[in-house]
């Protein structure tokens, strides 16, 4: 287990309390046998030296890698955690990339996370971490406890070198609240035909993202082709540098979405046929929070009902007559 201790141990510390997120259990489970039992002897040395980690790429998160080999049944793991004055809270849990596992294009493009260009506001990166991680938690602790089939249906967080390796094929650097969200959730395959956002849309997995990208970015050099003979005012953008896919229409539907700008921290709509691209007039973190509180409290959403078809999760507005008689309100 490696981490550096930055500040003496006090007896204070040693009362430190140490709270595991349930996701992050269930996902322990799935990861191996003798995860949990490794998740267990984290928290311990955490409770003893909650200073044990290193700064990870996320403002305010810190990071310990475990050792496998110390356990019979466990890969390398990476775990992102917060230190509060008073308490340490265990929010993130993957599989650390094995050496012989990263290709050395994904170890150039990765390079060492203390060099990554610091936020001109850490306070501000650092709420926005968390605001992303509570509102993801709200939404997969309902899905887990009402719709397990879309639960299950989520991929897990994705690990540094694999988004510095989409953000190489993006050629911006991804935004925190964005980075924050596909290193918990890398993805949504769906379940019954849908995605678990409003109007069952599916959160893009990283080769989706880089695909669509690639594909609106070509879109709009074929515009400016013609763009170039036309009036500035005439002139059609499909698609801006800045645009990152994260919402598709469905898990298997990518015909339209929505997209995060990386430049005004606003999500907006993107779709194949080259319509006007939308204003959505949400952050993803407003987003994220609205669509936890429309599944706590169905009874007062606005934009969409949350319901179930079995153990899938199904927004009203994505119910087509056959699945009709089939749909249940969700209870909240």
């Amino acid at each position: 287990m490696s981490g550096t201790a930055r500040c003496p141990i006090s007896k204070e510390q040693y009362a430190v309390k140490v709270e595991i997120q349930p996701d992050v259990r269930d996902l322990a489970v799935r990861l191996g046998a003798d995860v949990p039992y490794a998740l267990k002897a984290v928290a311990g040395q955490l409770a003893d030296d909650p200073d044990l980690g290193e700064p990870s790429g996320l403002p305010g998160i810190l990071n310990l890698t475990v050792d496998g080999d110390m356990f019979d049944n466990c890969p390398d793991l990476s775990v992102g955690y917060i230190r509060e004055p008073d308490r340490v809270e265990i929010r993130f849990l993957r599989v650390a990339p094995s050496a012989e596992n990263v290709t050395e294009p994904a170890v150039e493009a990765a390079g060492d996370p203390h060099q990554r260009a610091q936020p001109a506001d850490p306070a501000a990166a650092a709420l926005t971490v968390r605001q992303v991680a509570d509102a993801w938690h709200r939404i997969t602790s309902w899905l887990k406890s009402h719709a397990p089939d879309s639960y299950a249906a989520l991929r897990p967080g994705a690990d540094s070198p694999a988004l510095a390796v989409l953000e190489a094929e993006l050629g911006i650097p991804i935004p925190i609240e964005l980075r924050t969200l596909w290193m918990l959730t890398a993805g949504d395959d769906g379940a019954g035909g849908g995605g678990c956002l409003p109007g069952n849309m599916a959160l893009l997995n990283l080769d989706a993202v880089a695909a669509h990208h690639r594909r609106r970015s070509d879109a709009q050099s074929h515009e400016d082709v013609f763009n170039a003979d036309r009036p500035e005012e005439e002139r059609i953008t499909v698609w801006k540098a800045t645009w990152i896919p994260v919402v598709a229409l469905g898990p298997t539907d990518g015909t339209s979405g929505l997209y995060l700008d990386a430049e005004s921290g606003y999500l907006g709509s993107w779709s194949r046929y080259n319509e006007p691209p939308g204003e959505v007039l949400d952050t993803l973190v407003t987003y994220l929070e609205e669509t936890a509180d429309m599944l706590e409290a169905p009874a007062l959403a606005t934009r969409d009902k949350p319901g179930l078809i079995d153990g899938a999760l199904a927004w009203r507005s994505s119910i087509t007559p056959a699945l009709e008689p089939r749909w249940r309100p969700a209870a909240g």
